[in-house]
């Protein structure tokens, strides 16, 4: 029986539960959906979700390589674009770039280095 794909969920590595909460929840509008440290002294292990993208962020060393990109197809780029530049975070203030392959995006940059490209299709 071939292997079935069910979903995709990135780790992103973090280095301050705080600045990442910033950014992601307060700044991008995700959701934190759960945390998980095996105890007090531990490294926080939390899902993030924005619709249906989740994202998996992680203060655990090996969990994922700082500066790494993930790339998200989307629809509503324009109402997003609109509701990021209307919080006016002091370190990141993206515009809409029209792209070569037919798109436009959003591309974001987070404390540590990781990239989320929100893409939008303008041609079929």
């Amino acid at each position: 029986m071939p292997l079935t794909t069910t979903q995709v969920i990135p780790i992103f590595r973090i280095f301050d539960v705080g600045k990442a909460k910033e950014f992601y929840v307060s700044y991008l509008g995700f959701t934190a959906e759960w945390e998980h440290r095996f105890d007090d002294n531990s490294p926080l292990y939390m899902q993030v979700s924005l619709g249906s993208f989740q994202l998996h962020l992680s203060e655990h060393h090996g969990d994922g390589c700082p500066g790494s990109t993930v790339f998200v197809k989307v629809t509503g780029l324009d109402e997003y674009h609109r509701e990021l530049s209307s919080k006016n975070y002091k370190y990141l203030r993206p515009g809409i770039n029209n792209e070569p392959w037919g798109a436009r995006s959003i591309n974001v940059i987070d404390p540590f280095g990781n990239r989320i490209r929100f893409n939008e299709y303008t041609e079929s």
